[in-house]
């Protein structure tokens, strides 16, 4: 911001409060009474994201989670989480259990097919890097970790389009529950400040300056 447009901003908040002052006064001489200054409502930011509000209390009987059926009899026969969790490698977010520490232990392994005990995973050990336009790191998928627990029907075609540049992903659509979002901030670790370099975990080359945009590349001189 120049000193011009400092100025008239200057002057322009001088304006306002020497008016907001004169009705102000003038209603005070005519009524007798004085009147409260109107003050204009802000709404918080992000009150449509419901994975940002913290919850009360974490690993609830599944019958209170708000993710299982509570009308469902099956939901009151699962285990409780803090008796499932025993023994496994804690996290500081989410439910407080490291899943892919546990994995990697041996302290779990998932079962892949419901009737044959012995079928074993298809697992796909790649990393998809997505780089990100902002000064943020690029984001890492790691595809491992995901089908060591699901196949890849739970992913593709319906979530995600294999195929390159086909997948539009923004934070508004994974905070909106799409994307990533489907699982992450419901049965995945959740999207909080503190876990955003689980995804977002490659720096930025040393070299790295950012993006032009489209506008500025069309009419550089504008």
């Amino acid at each position: 911001m120049n000193h011009k447009t400092k100025a008239i901003s200057f002057s322009l908040a001088m304006l306002m409060s020497a008016f907001a002052w004169n009705a102000q006064s003038y209603a005070d001489e005519v009524t007798g009474v004085e009147l409260p200054v109107m003050l204009a409502e802000v709404s918080p930011a992000n009150i449509f994201n419901v994975n940002l509000k913290k919850p009360k209390s974490r690993n609830l009987p599944p019958a209170e989670d708000g993710i299982h059926d509570p009308e469902n009899e099956a939901t009151h026969s699962l285990q409780h989480p803090l008796d499932a969790y025993k023994g496994l490698p804690t996290s500081e977010y989410g439910n407080y259990v490291d899943w892919v520490k546990a994995l990697d232990e041996g302290k779990l392994r998932p079962r892949w097919d419901r009737s044959d005990p012995n079928e074993e995973p298809f697992v796909l050990d790649l990393d998809i890097v997505r780089p990100v336009k902002a000064s943020v790191p690029d984001v890492v998928f790691p595809h491992r970790q995901h089908t060591e627990w699901l196949y890849c029907s739970n992913c593709h075609p319906a979530i995600f389009i294999p195929q390159k540049n086909a997948n539009q992903i923004s934070m508004s659509a994974i905070l909106l529950g799409e994307k990533c979002g489907v699982c992450h901030g419901k049965v995945s670790f959740p999207i909080e400040t503190k876990t955003c370099r689980k995804c977002h975990s490659k720096p930025k080359p040393a070299d790295w300056t950012p993006p032009l945009s489209e506008a500025t590349l069309k009419n550089p001189w504008k």
